[in-house]
């Protein structure tokens, strides 16, 4: 499986609703994510192990799942980086 960081968007009017939506969808997924509405940054993100980039945004509540966006990630190391065999960009 790999691993996703998985970014789910809101605006400050809907700060309350996005919150309200997480806690209804799965309570654990409230506590799962982690918040920066606090700072002004209305974004839920999480790091999510899945099989697809559409698999990792099922931890999004429905309603906010098409303004979600999960990122494949990946550990770098000296030989990745070194060696074109083993480009980043593919």
């Amino acid at each position: 499986m790999d691993r996703y960081i998985v970014i789910s968007n809101h605006t400050a009017e809907d700060c309350h609703l996005a919150l309200e939506h997480f806690k209804e969808y799965h309570p654990g997924f409230l506590t799962h994510f982690e918040w920066g509405c606090s700072d002004n940054d209305h974004n839920a993100y999480a790091i999510i192990e899945a099989e697809s980039h559409q698999e990792a945004k099922m931890a999004v509540p429905p309603l906010f799942r098409d303004k979600s966006r999960a990122v494949k990630l990946m550990y770098l190391n000296p030989k990745i980086v070194e060696d074109p065999v083993h480009s980043i960009n593919r």
